[in-house]
């Protein structure tokens, strides 16, 4: 038997913001260990026996983020495949292109294990005992959902109605009455979002349940590409066949209309983690019931939850707050209140606000960069460059660059001429040269940038040489890869 772990990697970001966001979402926030979400995913699916390979399925702009978080903690050296998504299209999708890659790599027999990134168990023995269980029915055919027996009248979950190992029905969230009447039941469960079944048992009842699905995610499968690179896969969905795919849940287009489902009831520590009150129970409080990470000066302040990395934060005479403070964004509300905090995401992402997208640290195929500080004239930003990577050949019309190098040594084409860089030596970028950055050491670089000029938008620039595959045309270096895939970062640097 061969067990394939599946990690559903993506999101929002909007329940847990201004720490979450579009291209940082949930699983990526780091909990009080220095570990992510996604992190103690990957973990908790490599400790299992039997495993072959873990599968992440996630948007294709997460993909460095990703991978740099996963290498991080692959300490046994897991072979790994990403499946990246052109845009977000819901779970059915990603099952289904999750199982069509297994079918025709391991055998329709291989049983997947669909495992939530933003979702924490506490648990691991409980949580094994309860994926062996699970594979028993798995491998009787079943599609096996897990079940949590619920600890409290939860209204923002849904339930299973169960009997042992059958389940009688789905049902929504609840309201607090009827939810009250659940937990008094004894009969019901919360719905964890987490299965497991074989790859032939999913895509026959997909087939049959589900079948436009199940044929537009076929016909995906067969026109995406794949590239190998050491122990990591990557199959990047094709956009065009991807946009076929109907867009809808595993529970909606499956679950619920299926024969074939059972459930494993389990207390395995389980939370979806899905507000500021769910993540704050996971830290322990003070002696006045708050609960601080950062530095916080506080007077006559109760059961508050508080989070900085940066500034310091003073509360004086309040209680049952959420105060989040981040280097762009600062969030204050009450306790009772935190599930609405997705209102202000929508209104952000409403106005194209970049704050509901983007913190100012972004992952590019090259290292990453921060933006410090940006006023009239002039952007502030530190680059951190990988061993090996350099950014593209460019030239920028209306801004001038200089460069610091605080660590590493830097390989600089500026105009003509080559040079090299050393740590607490700088040079100067005039504005209209064809400049390129490389890292020249086996050591992280990290360069501040101080861009001074009429105009430094993110527009102003031409690539004419890319390491990494992307096109040759007017776009900045930390935009978003819209216009190619990361497979061509990926080849282009094998």
């Amino acid at each position: 038997m061969l067990l394939i772990p599946t990690i559903l990697c993506g999101g929002a970001g909007s329940r847990l913001w201004p720490v979450s966001r579009d291209l940082h979402p949930k699983p990526f926030i780091r909990l009080s260990d220095g570990q992510s979400l996604l992190q103690k995913a990957f973990l908790r699916a490599s400790a299992l026996t039997e495993v072959a390979e873990i599968l992440t399925v996630s948007n294709r702009e997460l993909l460095f983020k990703t991978q740099d978080e996963l290498a991080a903690v692959n300490s046994q050296g897991r072979r790994i495949t990403f499946i990246l998504e052109p845009f977000r299209r819901n779970t059915a999708a990603a099952i289904t292109t999750a199982a069509l890659h297994v079918a025709a790599h391991y055998g329709e027999e291989a049983v997947l294990l669909i495992l939530a990134a933003d979702h924490l168990i506490k648990d691991q023995v409980a949580f094994a005992a309860a994926v062996s269980e699970a594979i028993e029915l798995a491998n009787k055919g079943k599609l096996v959902t897990f079940g949590i027996h619920p600890t409290l009248p939860e209204t923002a979950y849904g339930y299973i109605e169960a009997e042992g190992n059958a389940v009688l029905r789905f049902v929504e969230k609840p309201s607090l009455p009827e939810a009250e009447a659940y937990l008094n039941s004894g009969r019901f469960l919360w719905n964890s979002g987490l299965f497991c079944f074989t790859a032939k048992t999913l895509l026959k009842e997909m087939a049959e349940h589900a079948p436009d699905i199940f044929t537009a995610s076929l016909n995906c499968i067969n026109q995406s590409r794949q590239t190998q690179l050491r122990n990591m896969s990557y199959l990047d969905l094709d956009p065009d066949q991807f946009a076929l795919i109907p867009e809808n849940s595993i529970d909606y287009a499956l679950m619920e209309k299926s024969h074939a489902v059972s459930v494993v009831p389990c207390s395995i520590g389980w939370s979806d983690v899905g507000s500021w009150t769910a993540l704050d129970e996971l830290m322990e409080p003070d002696a006045d019931d708050n609960r601080v990470e950062g530095e916080a000066l506080l007077h006559d302040v109760k059961s508050c939850t508080i989070q900085s990395k940066g500034r310091l934060v003073g509360a004086v005479g309040v209680e049952n707050l959420v105060i989040i403070d981040t280097e762009d964004a600062v969030l204050v509300a009450h306790k009772s209140k935190v599930q609405d905090v997705k209102h202000l995401y929508a209104k952000l992402k409403h106005k194209s606000h970049e704050s509901h997208k983007l913190h100012r640290t972004v992952y590019r195929p090259w290292g990453t960069y921060t933006v410090l500080e940006e006023g009239v004239g002039f952007k502030i930003k530190r680059l951190v460059v990988r061993p090996g990577a350099c950014l593209s050949l460019q030239s920028h019309a209306h801004r001038s660059e200089h460069w610091v190098v605080v660590s590493g040594i830097a390989k600089v084409t500026n105009g003509e001429h080559e040079l090299i860089v050393n740590t607490n030596e700088s040079t100067y970028i005039p504005a209209g040269n064809k400049h390129r950055l490389e890292n020249a050491a086996n050591m992280d670089l990290v360069m501040i940038e101080v861009q001074s000029g009429h105009y430094v938008g993110e527009d102003d620039i031409i690539r004419f040489e890319d390491k990494y595959g992307r096109p040759v045309e007017t776009i900045h270096e930390s935009s978003p890869i819209h216009e190619s895939s990361p497979l061509d970062c990926i080849e282009a640097a094998l």
